[in-house]
């Protein structure tokens, strides 16, 4: 695994092979993240390619990056917002930005469920859930950010971070346990023992 810190250096100064490793490394991540915030497939391609123009239009002007990761999806979370916001105005319809989050452990725990109605249990409970507290978990869990990086990608403050995980996780836990959706997987894991 290269050092994020070189690769970019060397996309600024212009090693193809820098740009390329950049792209086919971040180009599936930042298409999914577009997914979770629109459906339309066309827009994220374009704004993908739009954000990788300005890149390489403008490489020797850019500044130092630690993190390319980080720094594509802020660049990429703006781009595609304002292209959202203009492509409401030309059509008038009402702007819907809908951050669907899908964890993994989601995945794995609807994957492996006996029940659909241990399914449904658990897709109340994300949907118990406001936008940005979908978006900052994606960003915490599925993502593995740190809350220095999801405040950058937010505009929020460390305080407010905390915050919002911290009331995302407490509704989860308090609509899964209303169900008693934790004793019932608990009881799986016991009895496939």
């Amino acid at each position: 695994m290269q050092n994020d810190k070189h690769i970019w250096d060397g996309l600024k100064r212009g090693k193809e092979d820098s740009l390329s490793y950049v792209y086919h490394q971040h180009v599936d991540f930042l298409f999914f993240y577009g997914k979770k915030i629109t459906g339309n497939e066309n827009l994220i391609y374009d704004t993908i390619q739009d954000l990788f123009y300005h890149i390489i239009q403008n490489r020797q002007s850019l500044g130092d990056v630690q993190n390319i990761r980080l720094y594509l999806l802020k660049s990429f979370r703006r781009r595609l917002f304002l292209a959202l916001e203009k492509e409401r105005k030309l059509t008038g319809l009402e702007a819907t930005h809908e951050f669907d989050v899908t964890f993994s452990v989601e995945e794995d725990w609807i994957k492996t469920e006996e029940t659909s109605r241990q399914k449904e249990f658990l897709r109340e409970a994300m949907t118990e859930l406001n936008e940005k507290q979908r978006e900052i978990l994606y960003y915490r869990f599925t993502c593995g950010f740190d809350y220095q990086h999801i405040c950058e990608i937010m505009s929020i403050s460390y305080t407010s971070a905390r915050q919002l995980t911290s009331r995302a996780i407490n509704t989860l836990k308090k609509h899964l346990a209303d169900r008693n959706f934790i004793l019932m997987l608990l009881f799986q894991k016991k009895k496939k023992k």
